[in-house]
């Protein structure tokens, strides 16, 4: 049986970053505490909508580019994936990754991982998983490759994106003191285009996205004794042209006061949390910002240019 190494609780941490976003003059929330099990298999649903053309558009670049993908990437590796998914992209490379050692899913959400490791190690009942259950976006422990063995790590659909330009920054930096000689980072990000198709993939026609941004207060609500009410925010996306982003808010439908572990946090109407950001990037300011730390090998496009991979190493 395939185990999990689990590292540090993230209960403690998820009660001071809630607070202290809440406490600000924006309120925020971060981003990473959508996925528990259900914002997880939220995000699944997302990723089949129609509006939501990157899931869909970064899997046609890999399906039409596999095997120049993987003979960019080479033999003998440990693959890595950052908020490991259950979606074709990952079995693609594990399907044509030439003697590949061994899996490593990383992922915030222990029970999310749990299924996903039981399914993939179904289907490929040869291949060593190495579940790690972990905040990637924080240094964690990662054990010594075998002699030979390469450490490729795999960060995709644009969840570079959800940082900011200088956390981005930072994450490419920690990856890199992550990866030894050979290794590279195979990565997936959204280019800058037209506003309209922005904001319809974050505010979908079937609110799937809406209960996707409201379930992280229903995690809160679970994990931090706290009560709020999801049915009193209402979900927004905006595109921020100065940041080149998208941003999703949860706007507070009345005046209103929600308590977190006994400590109260008031709501004016229209008030919001700003629970996420989602950067687009062109080819030169993604260059500019992994170019301390990486040297761009490949980059693999759509005929539109709606979103890029790209193989650093």
């Amino acid at each position: 049986m395939t185990s999990i190494v689990k590292q540090k609780s993230t209960s403690s941490a998820m009660l001071t970053e809630v607070l202290e976003g809440l406490q600000k003059p924006q309120k925020t929330l971060p981003s990473k505490y959508f996925y528990d099990k259900r914002g997880s298999e939220l995000f699944e649903k997302i990723c089949t909508l129609d509006e939501y053309y990157l899931t869909r558009t970064e899997l046609e670049i890999m399906q039409h580019n596999i095997r120049e993908i993987t003979s960019t990437l080479g033999k003998h590796v440990q693959l890595i994936e950052l908020g490991s998914g259950s979606s074709l992209k990952t079995r693609l490379l594990l399907d044509h990754l030439d003697d590949i050692h061994s899996y490593v899913p990383v992922d915030i959400s222990e029970e999310f991982l749990q299924n996903v490791t039981r399914d993939l190690q179904k289907e490929y009942p040869d291949l060593l998983i190495e579940p790690i259950a972990a905040d990637y976006t924080k240094p964690f422990d990662l054990s010594e490759s075998p002699e030979g063995v390469k450490k490729l790590f795999y960060f995709p659909g644009s969840t570079i994106g959800n940082f900011t330009r200088q956390k981005a920054a930072d994450f490419i930096g920690l990856i890199s003191n992550l990866i030894q000689e050979k290794g590279g980072l195979l990565i997936g990000f959204d280019l800058i285009k037209d506003r309209e198709k922005l904001i319809a993939a974050y505010d979908d026609s079937k609110g799937v996205t809406a209960a996707f941004n409201k379930n992280i207060l229903v995690r809160i609500n679970r994990e931090l004794n706290a009560d709020f009410d999801p049915d009193q925010f209402k979900h927004r996306a905006v595109f921020n042209e100065k940041e080149s982003r998208i941003e999703m808010h949860l706007v507070s439908l009345e005046e209103q006061s929600v308590t977190i572990c006994r400590e109260v946090i008031c709501f004016e109407e229209g008030e919001t949390i700003h629970t996420e950001n989602s950067h687009k990037y062109s080819l030169r300011s993604f260059r500019e910002m992994s170019a301390p730390f990486f040297e761009n090998v490949q980059t693999w496009m759509d005929d539109e240019q709606l979103f890029a991979i790209q193989f650093l190493s």
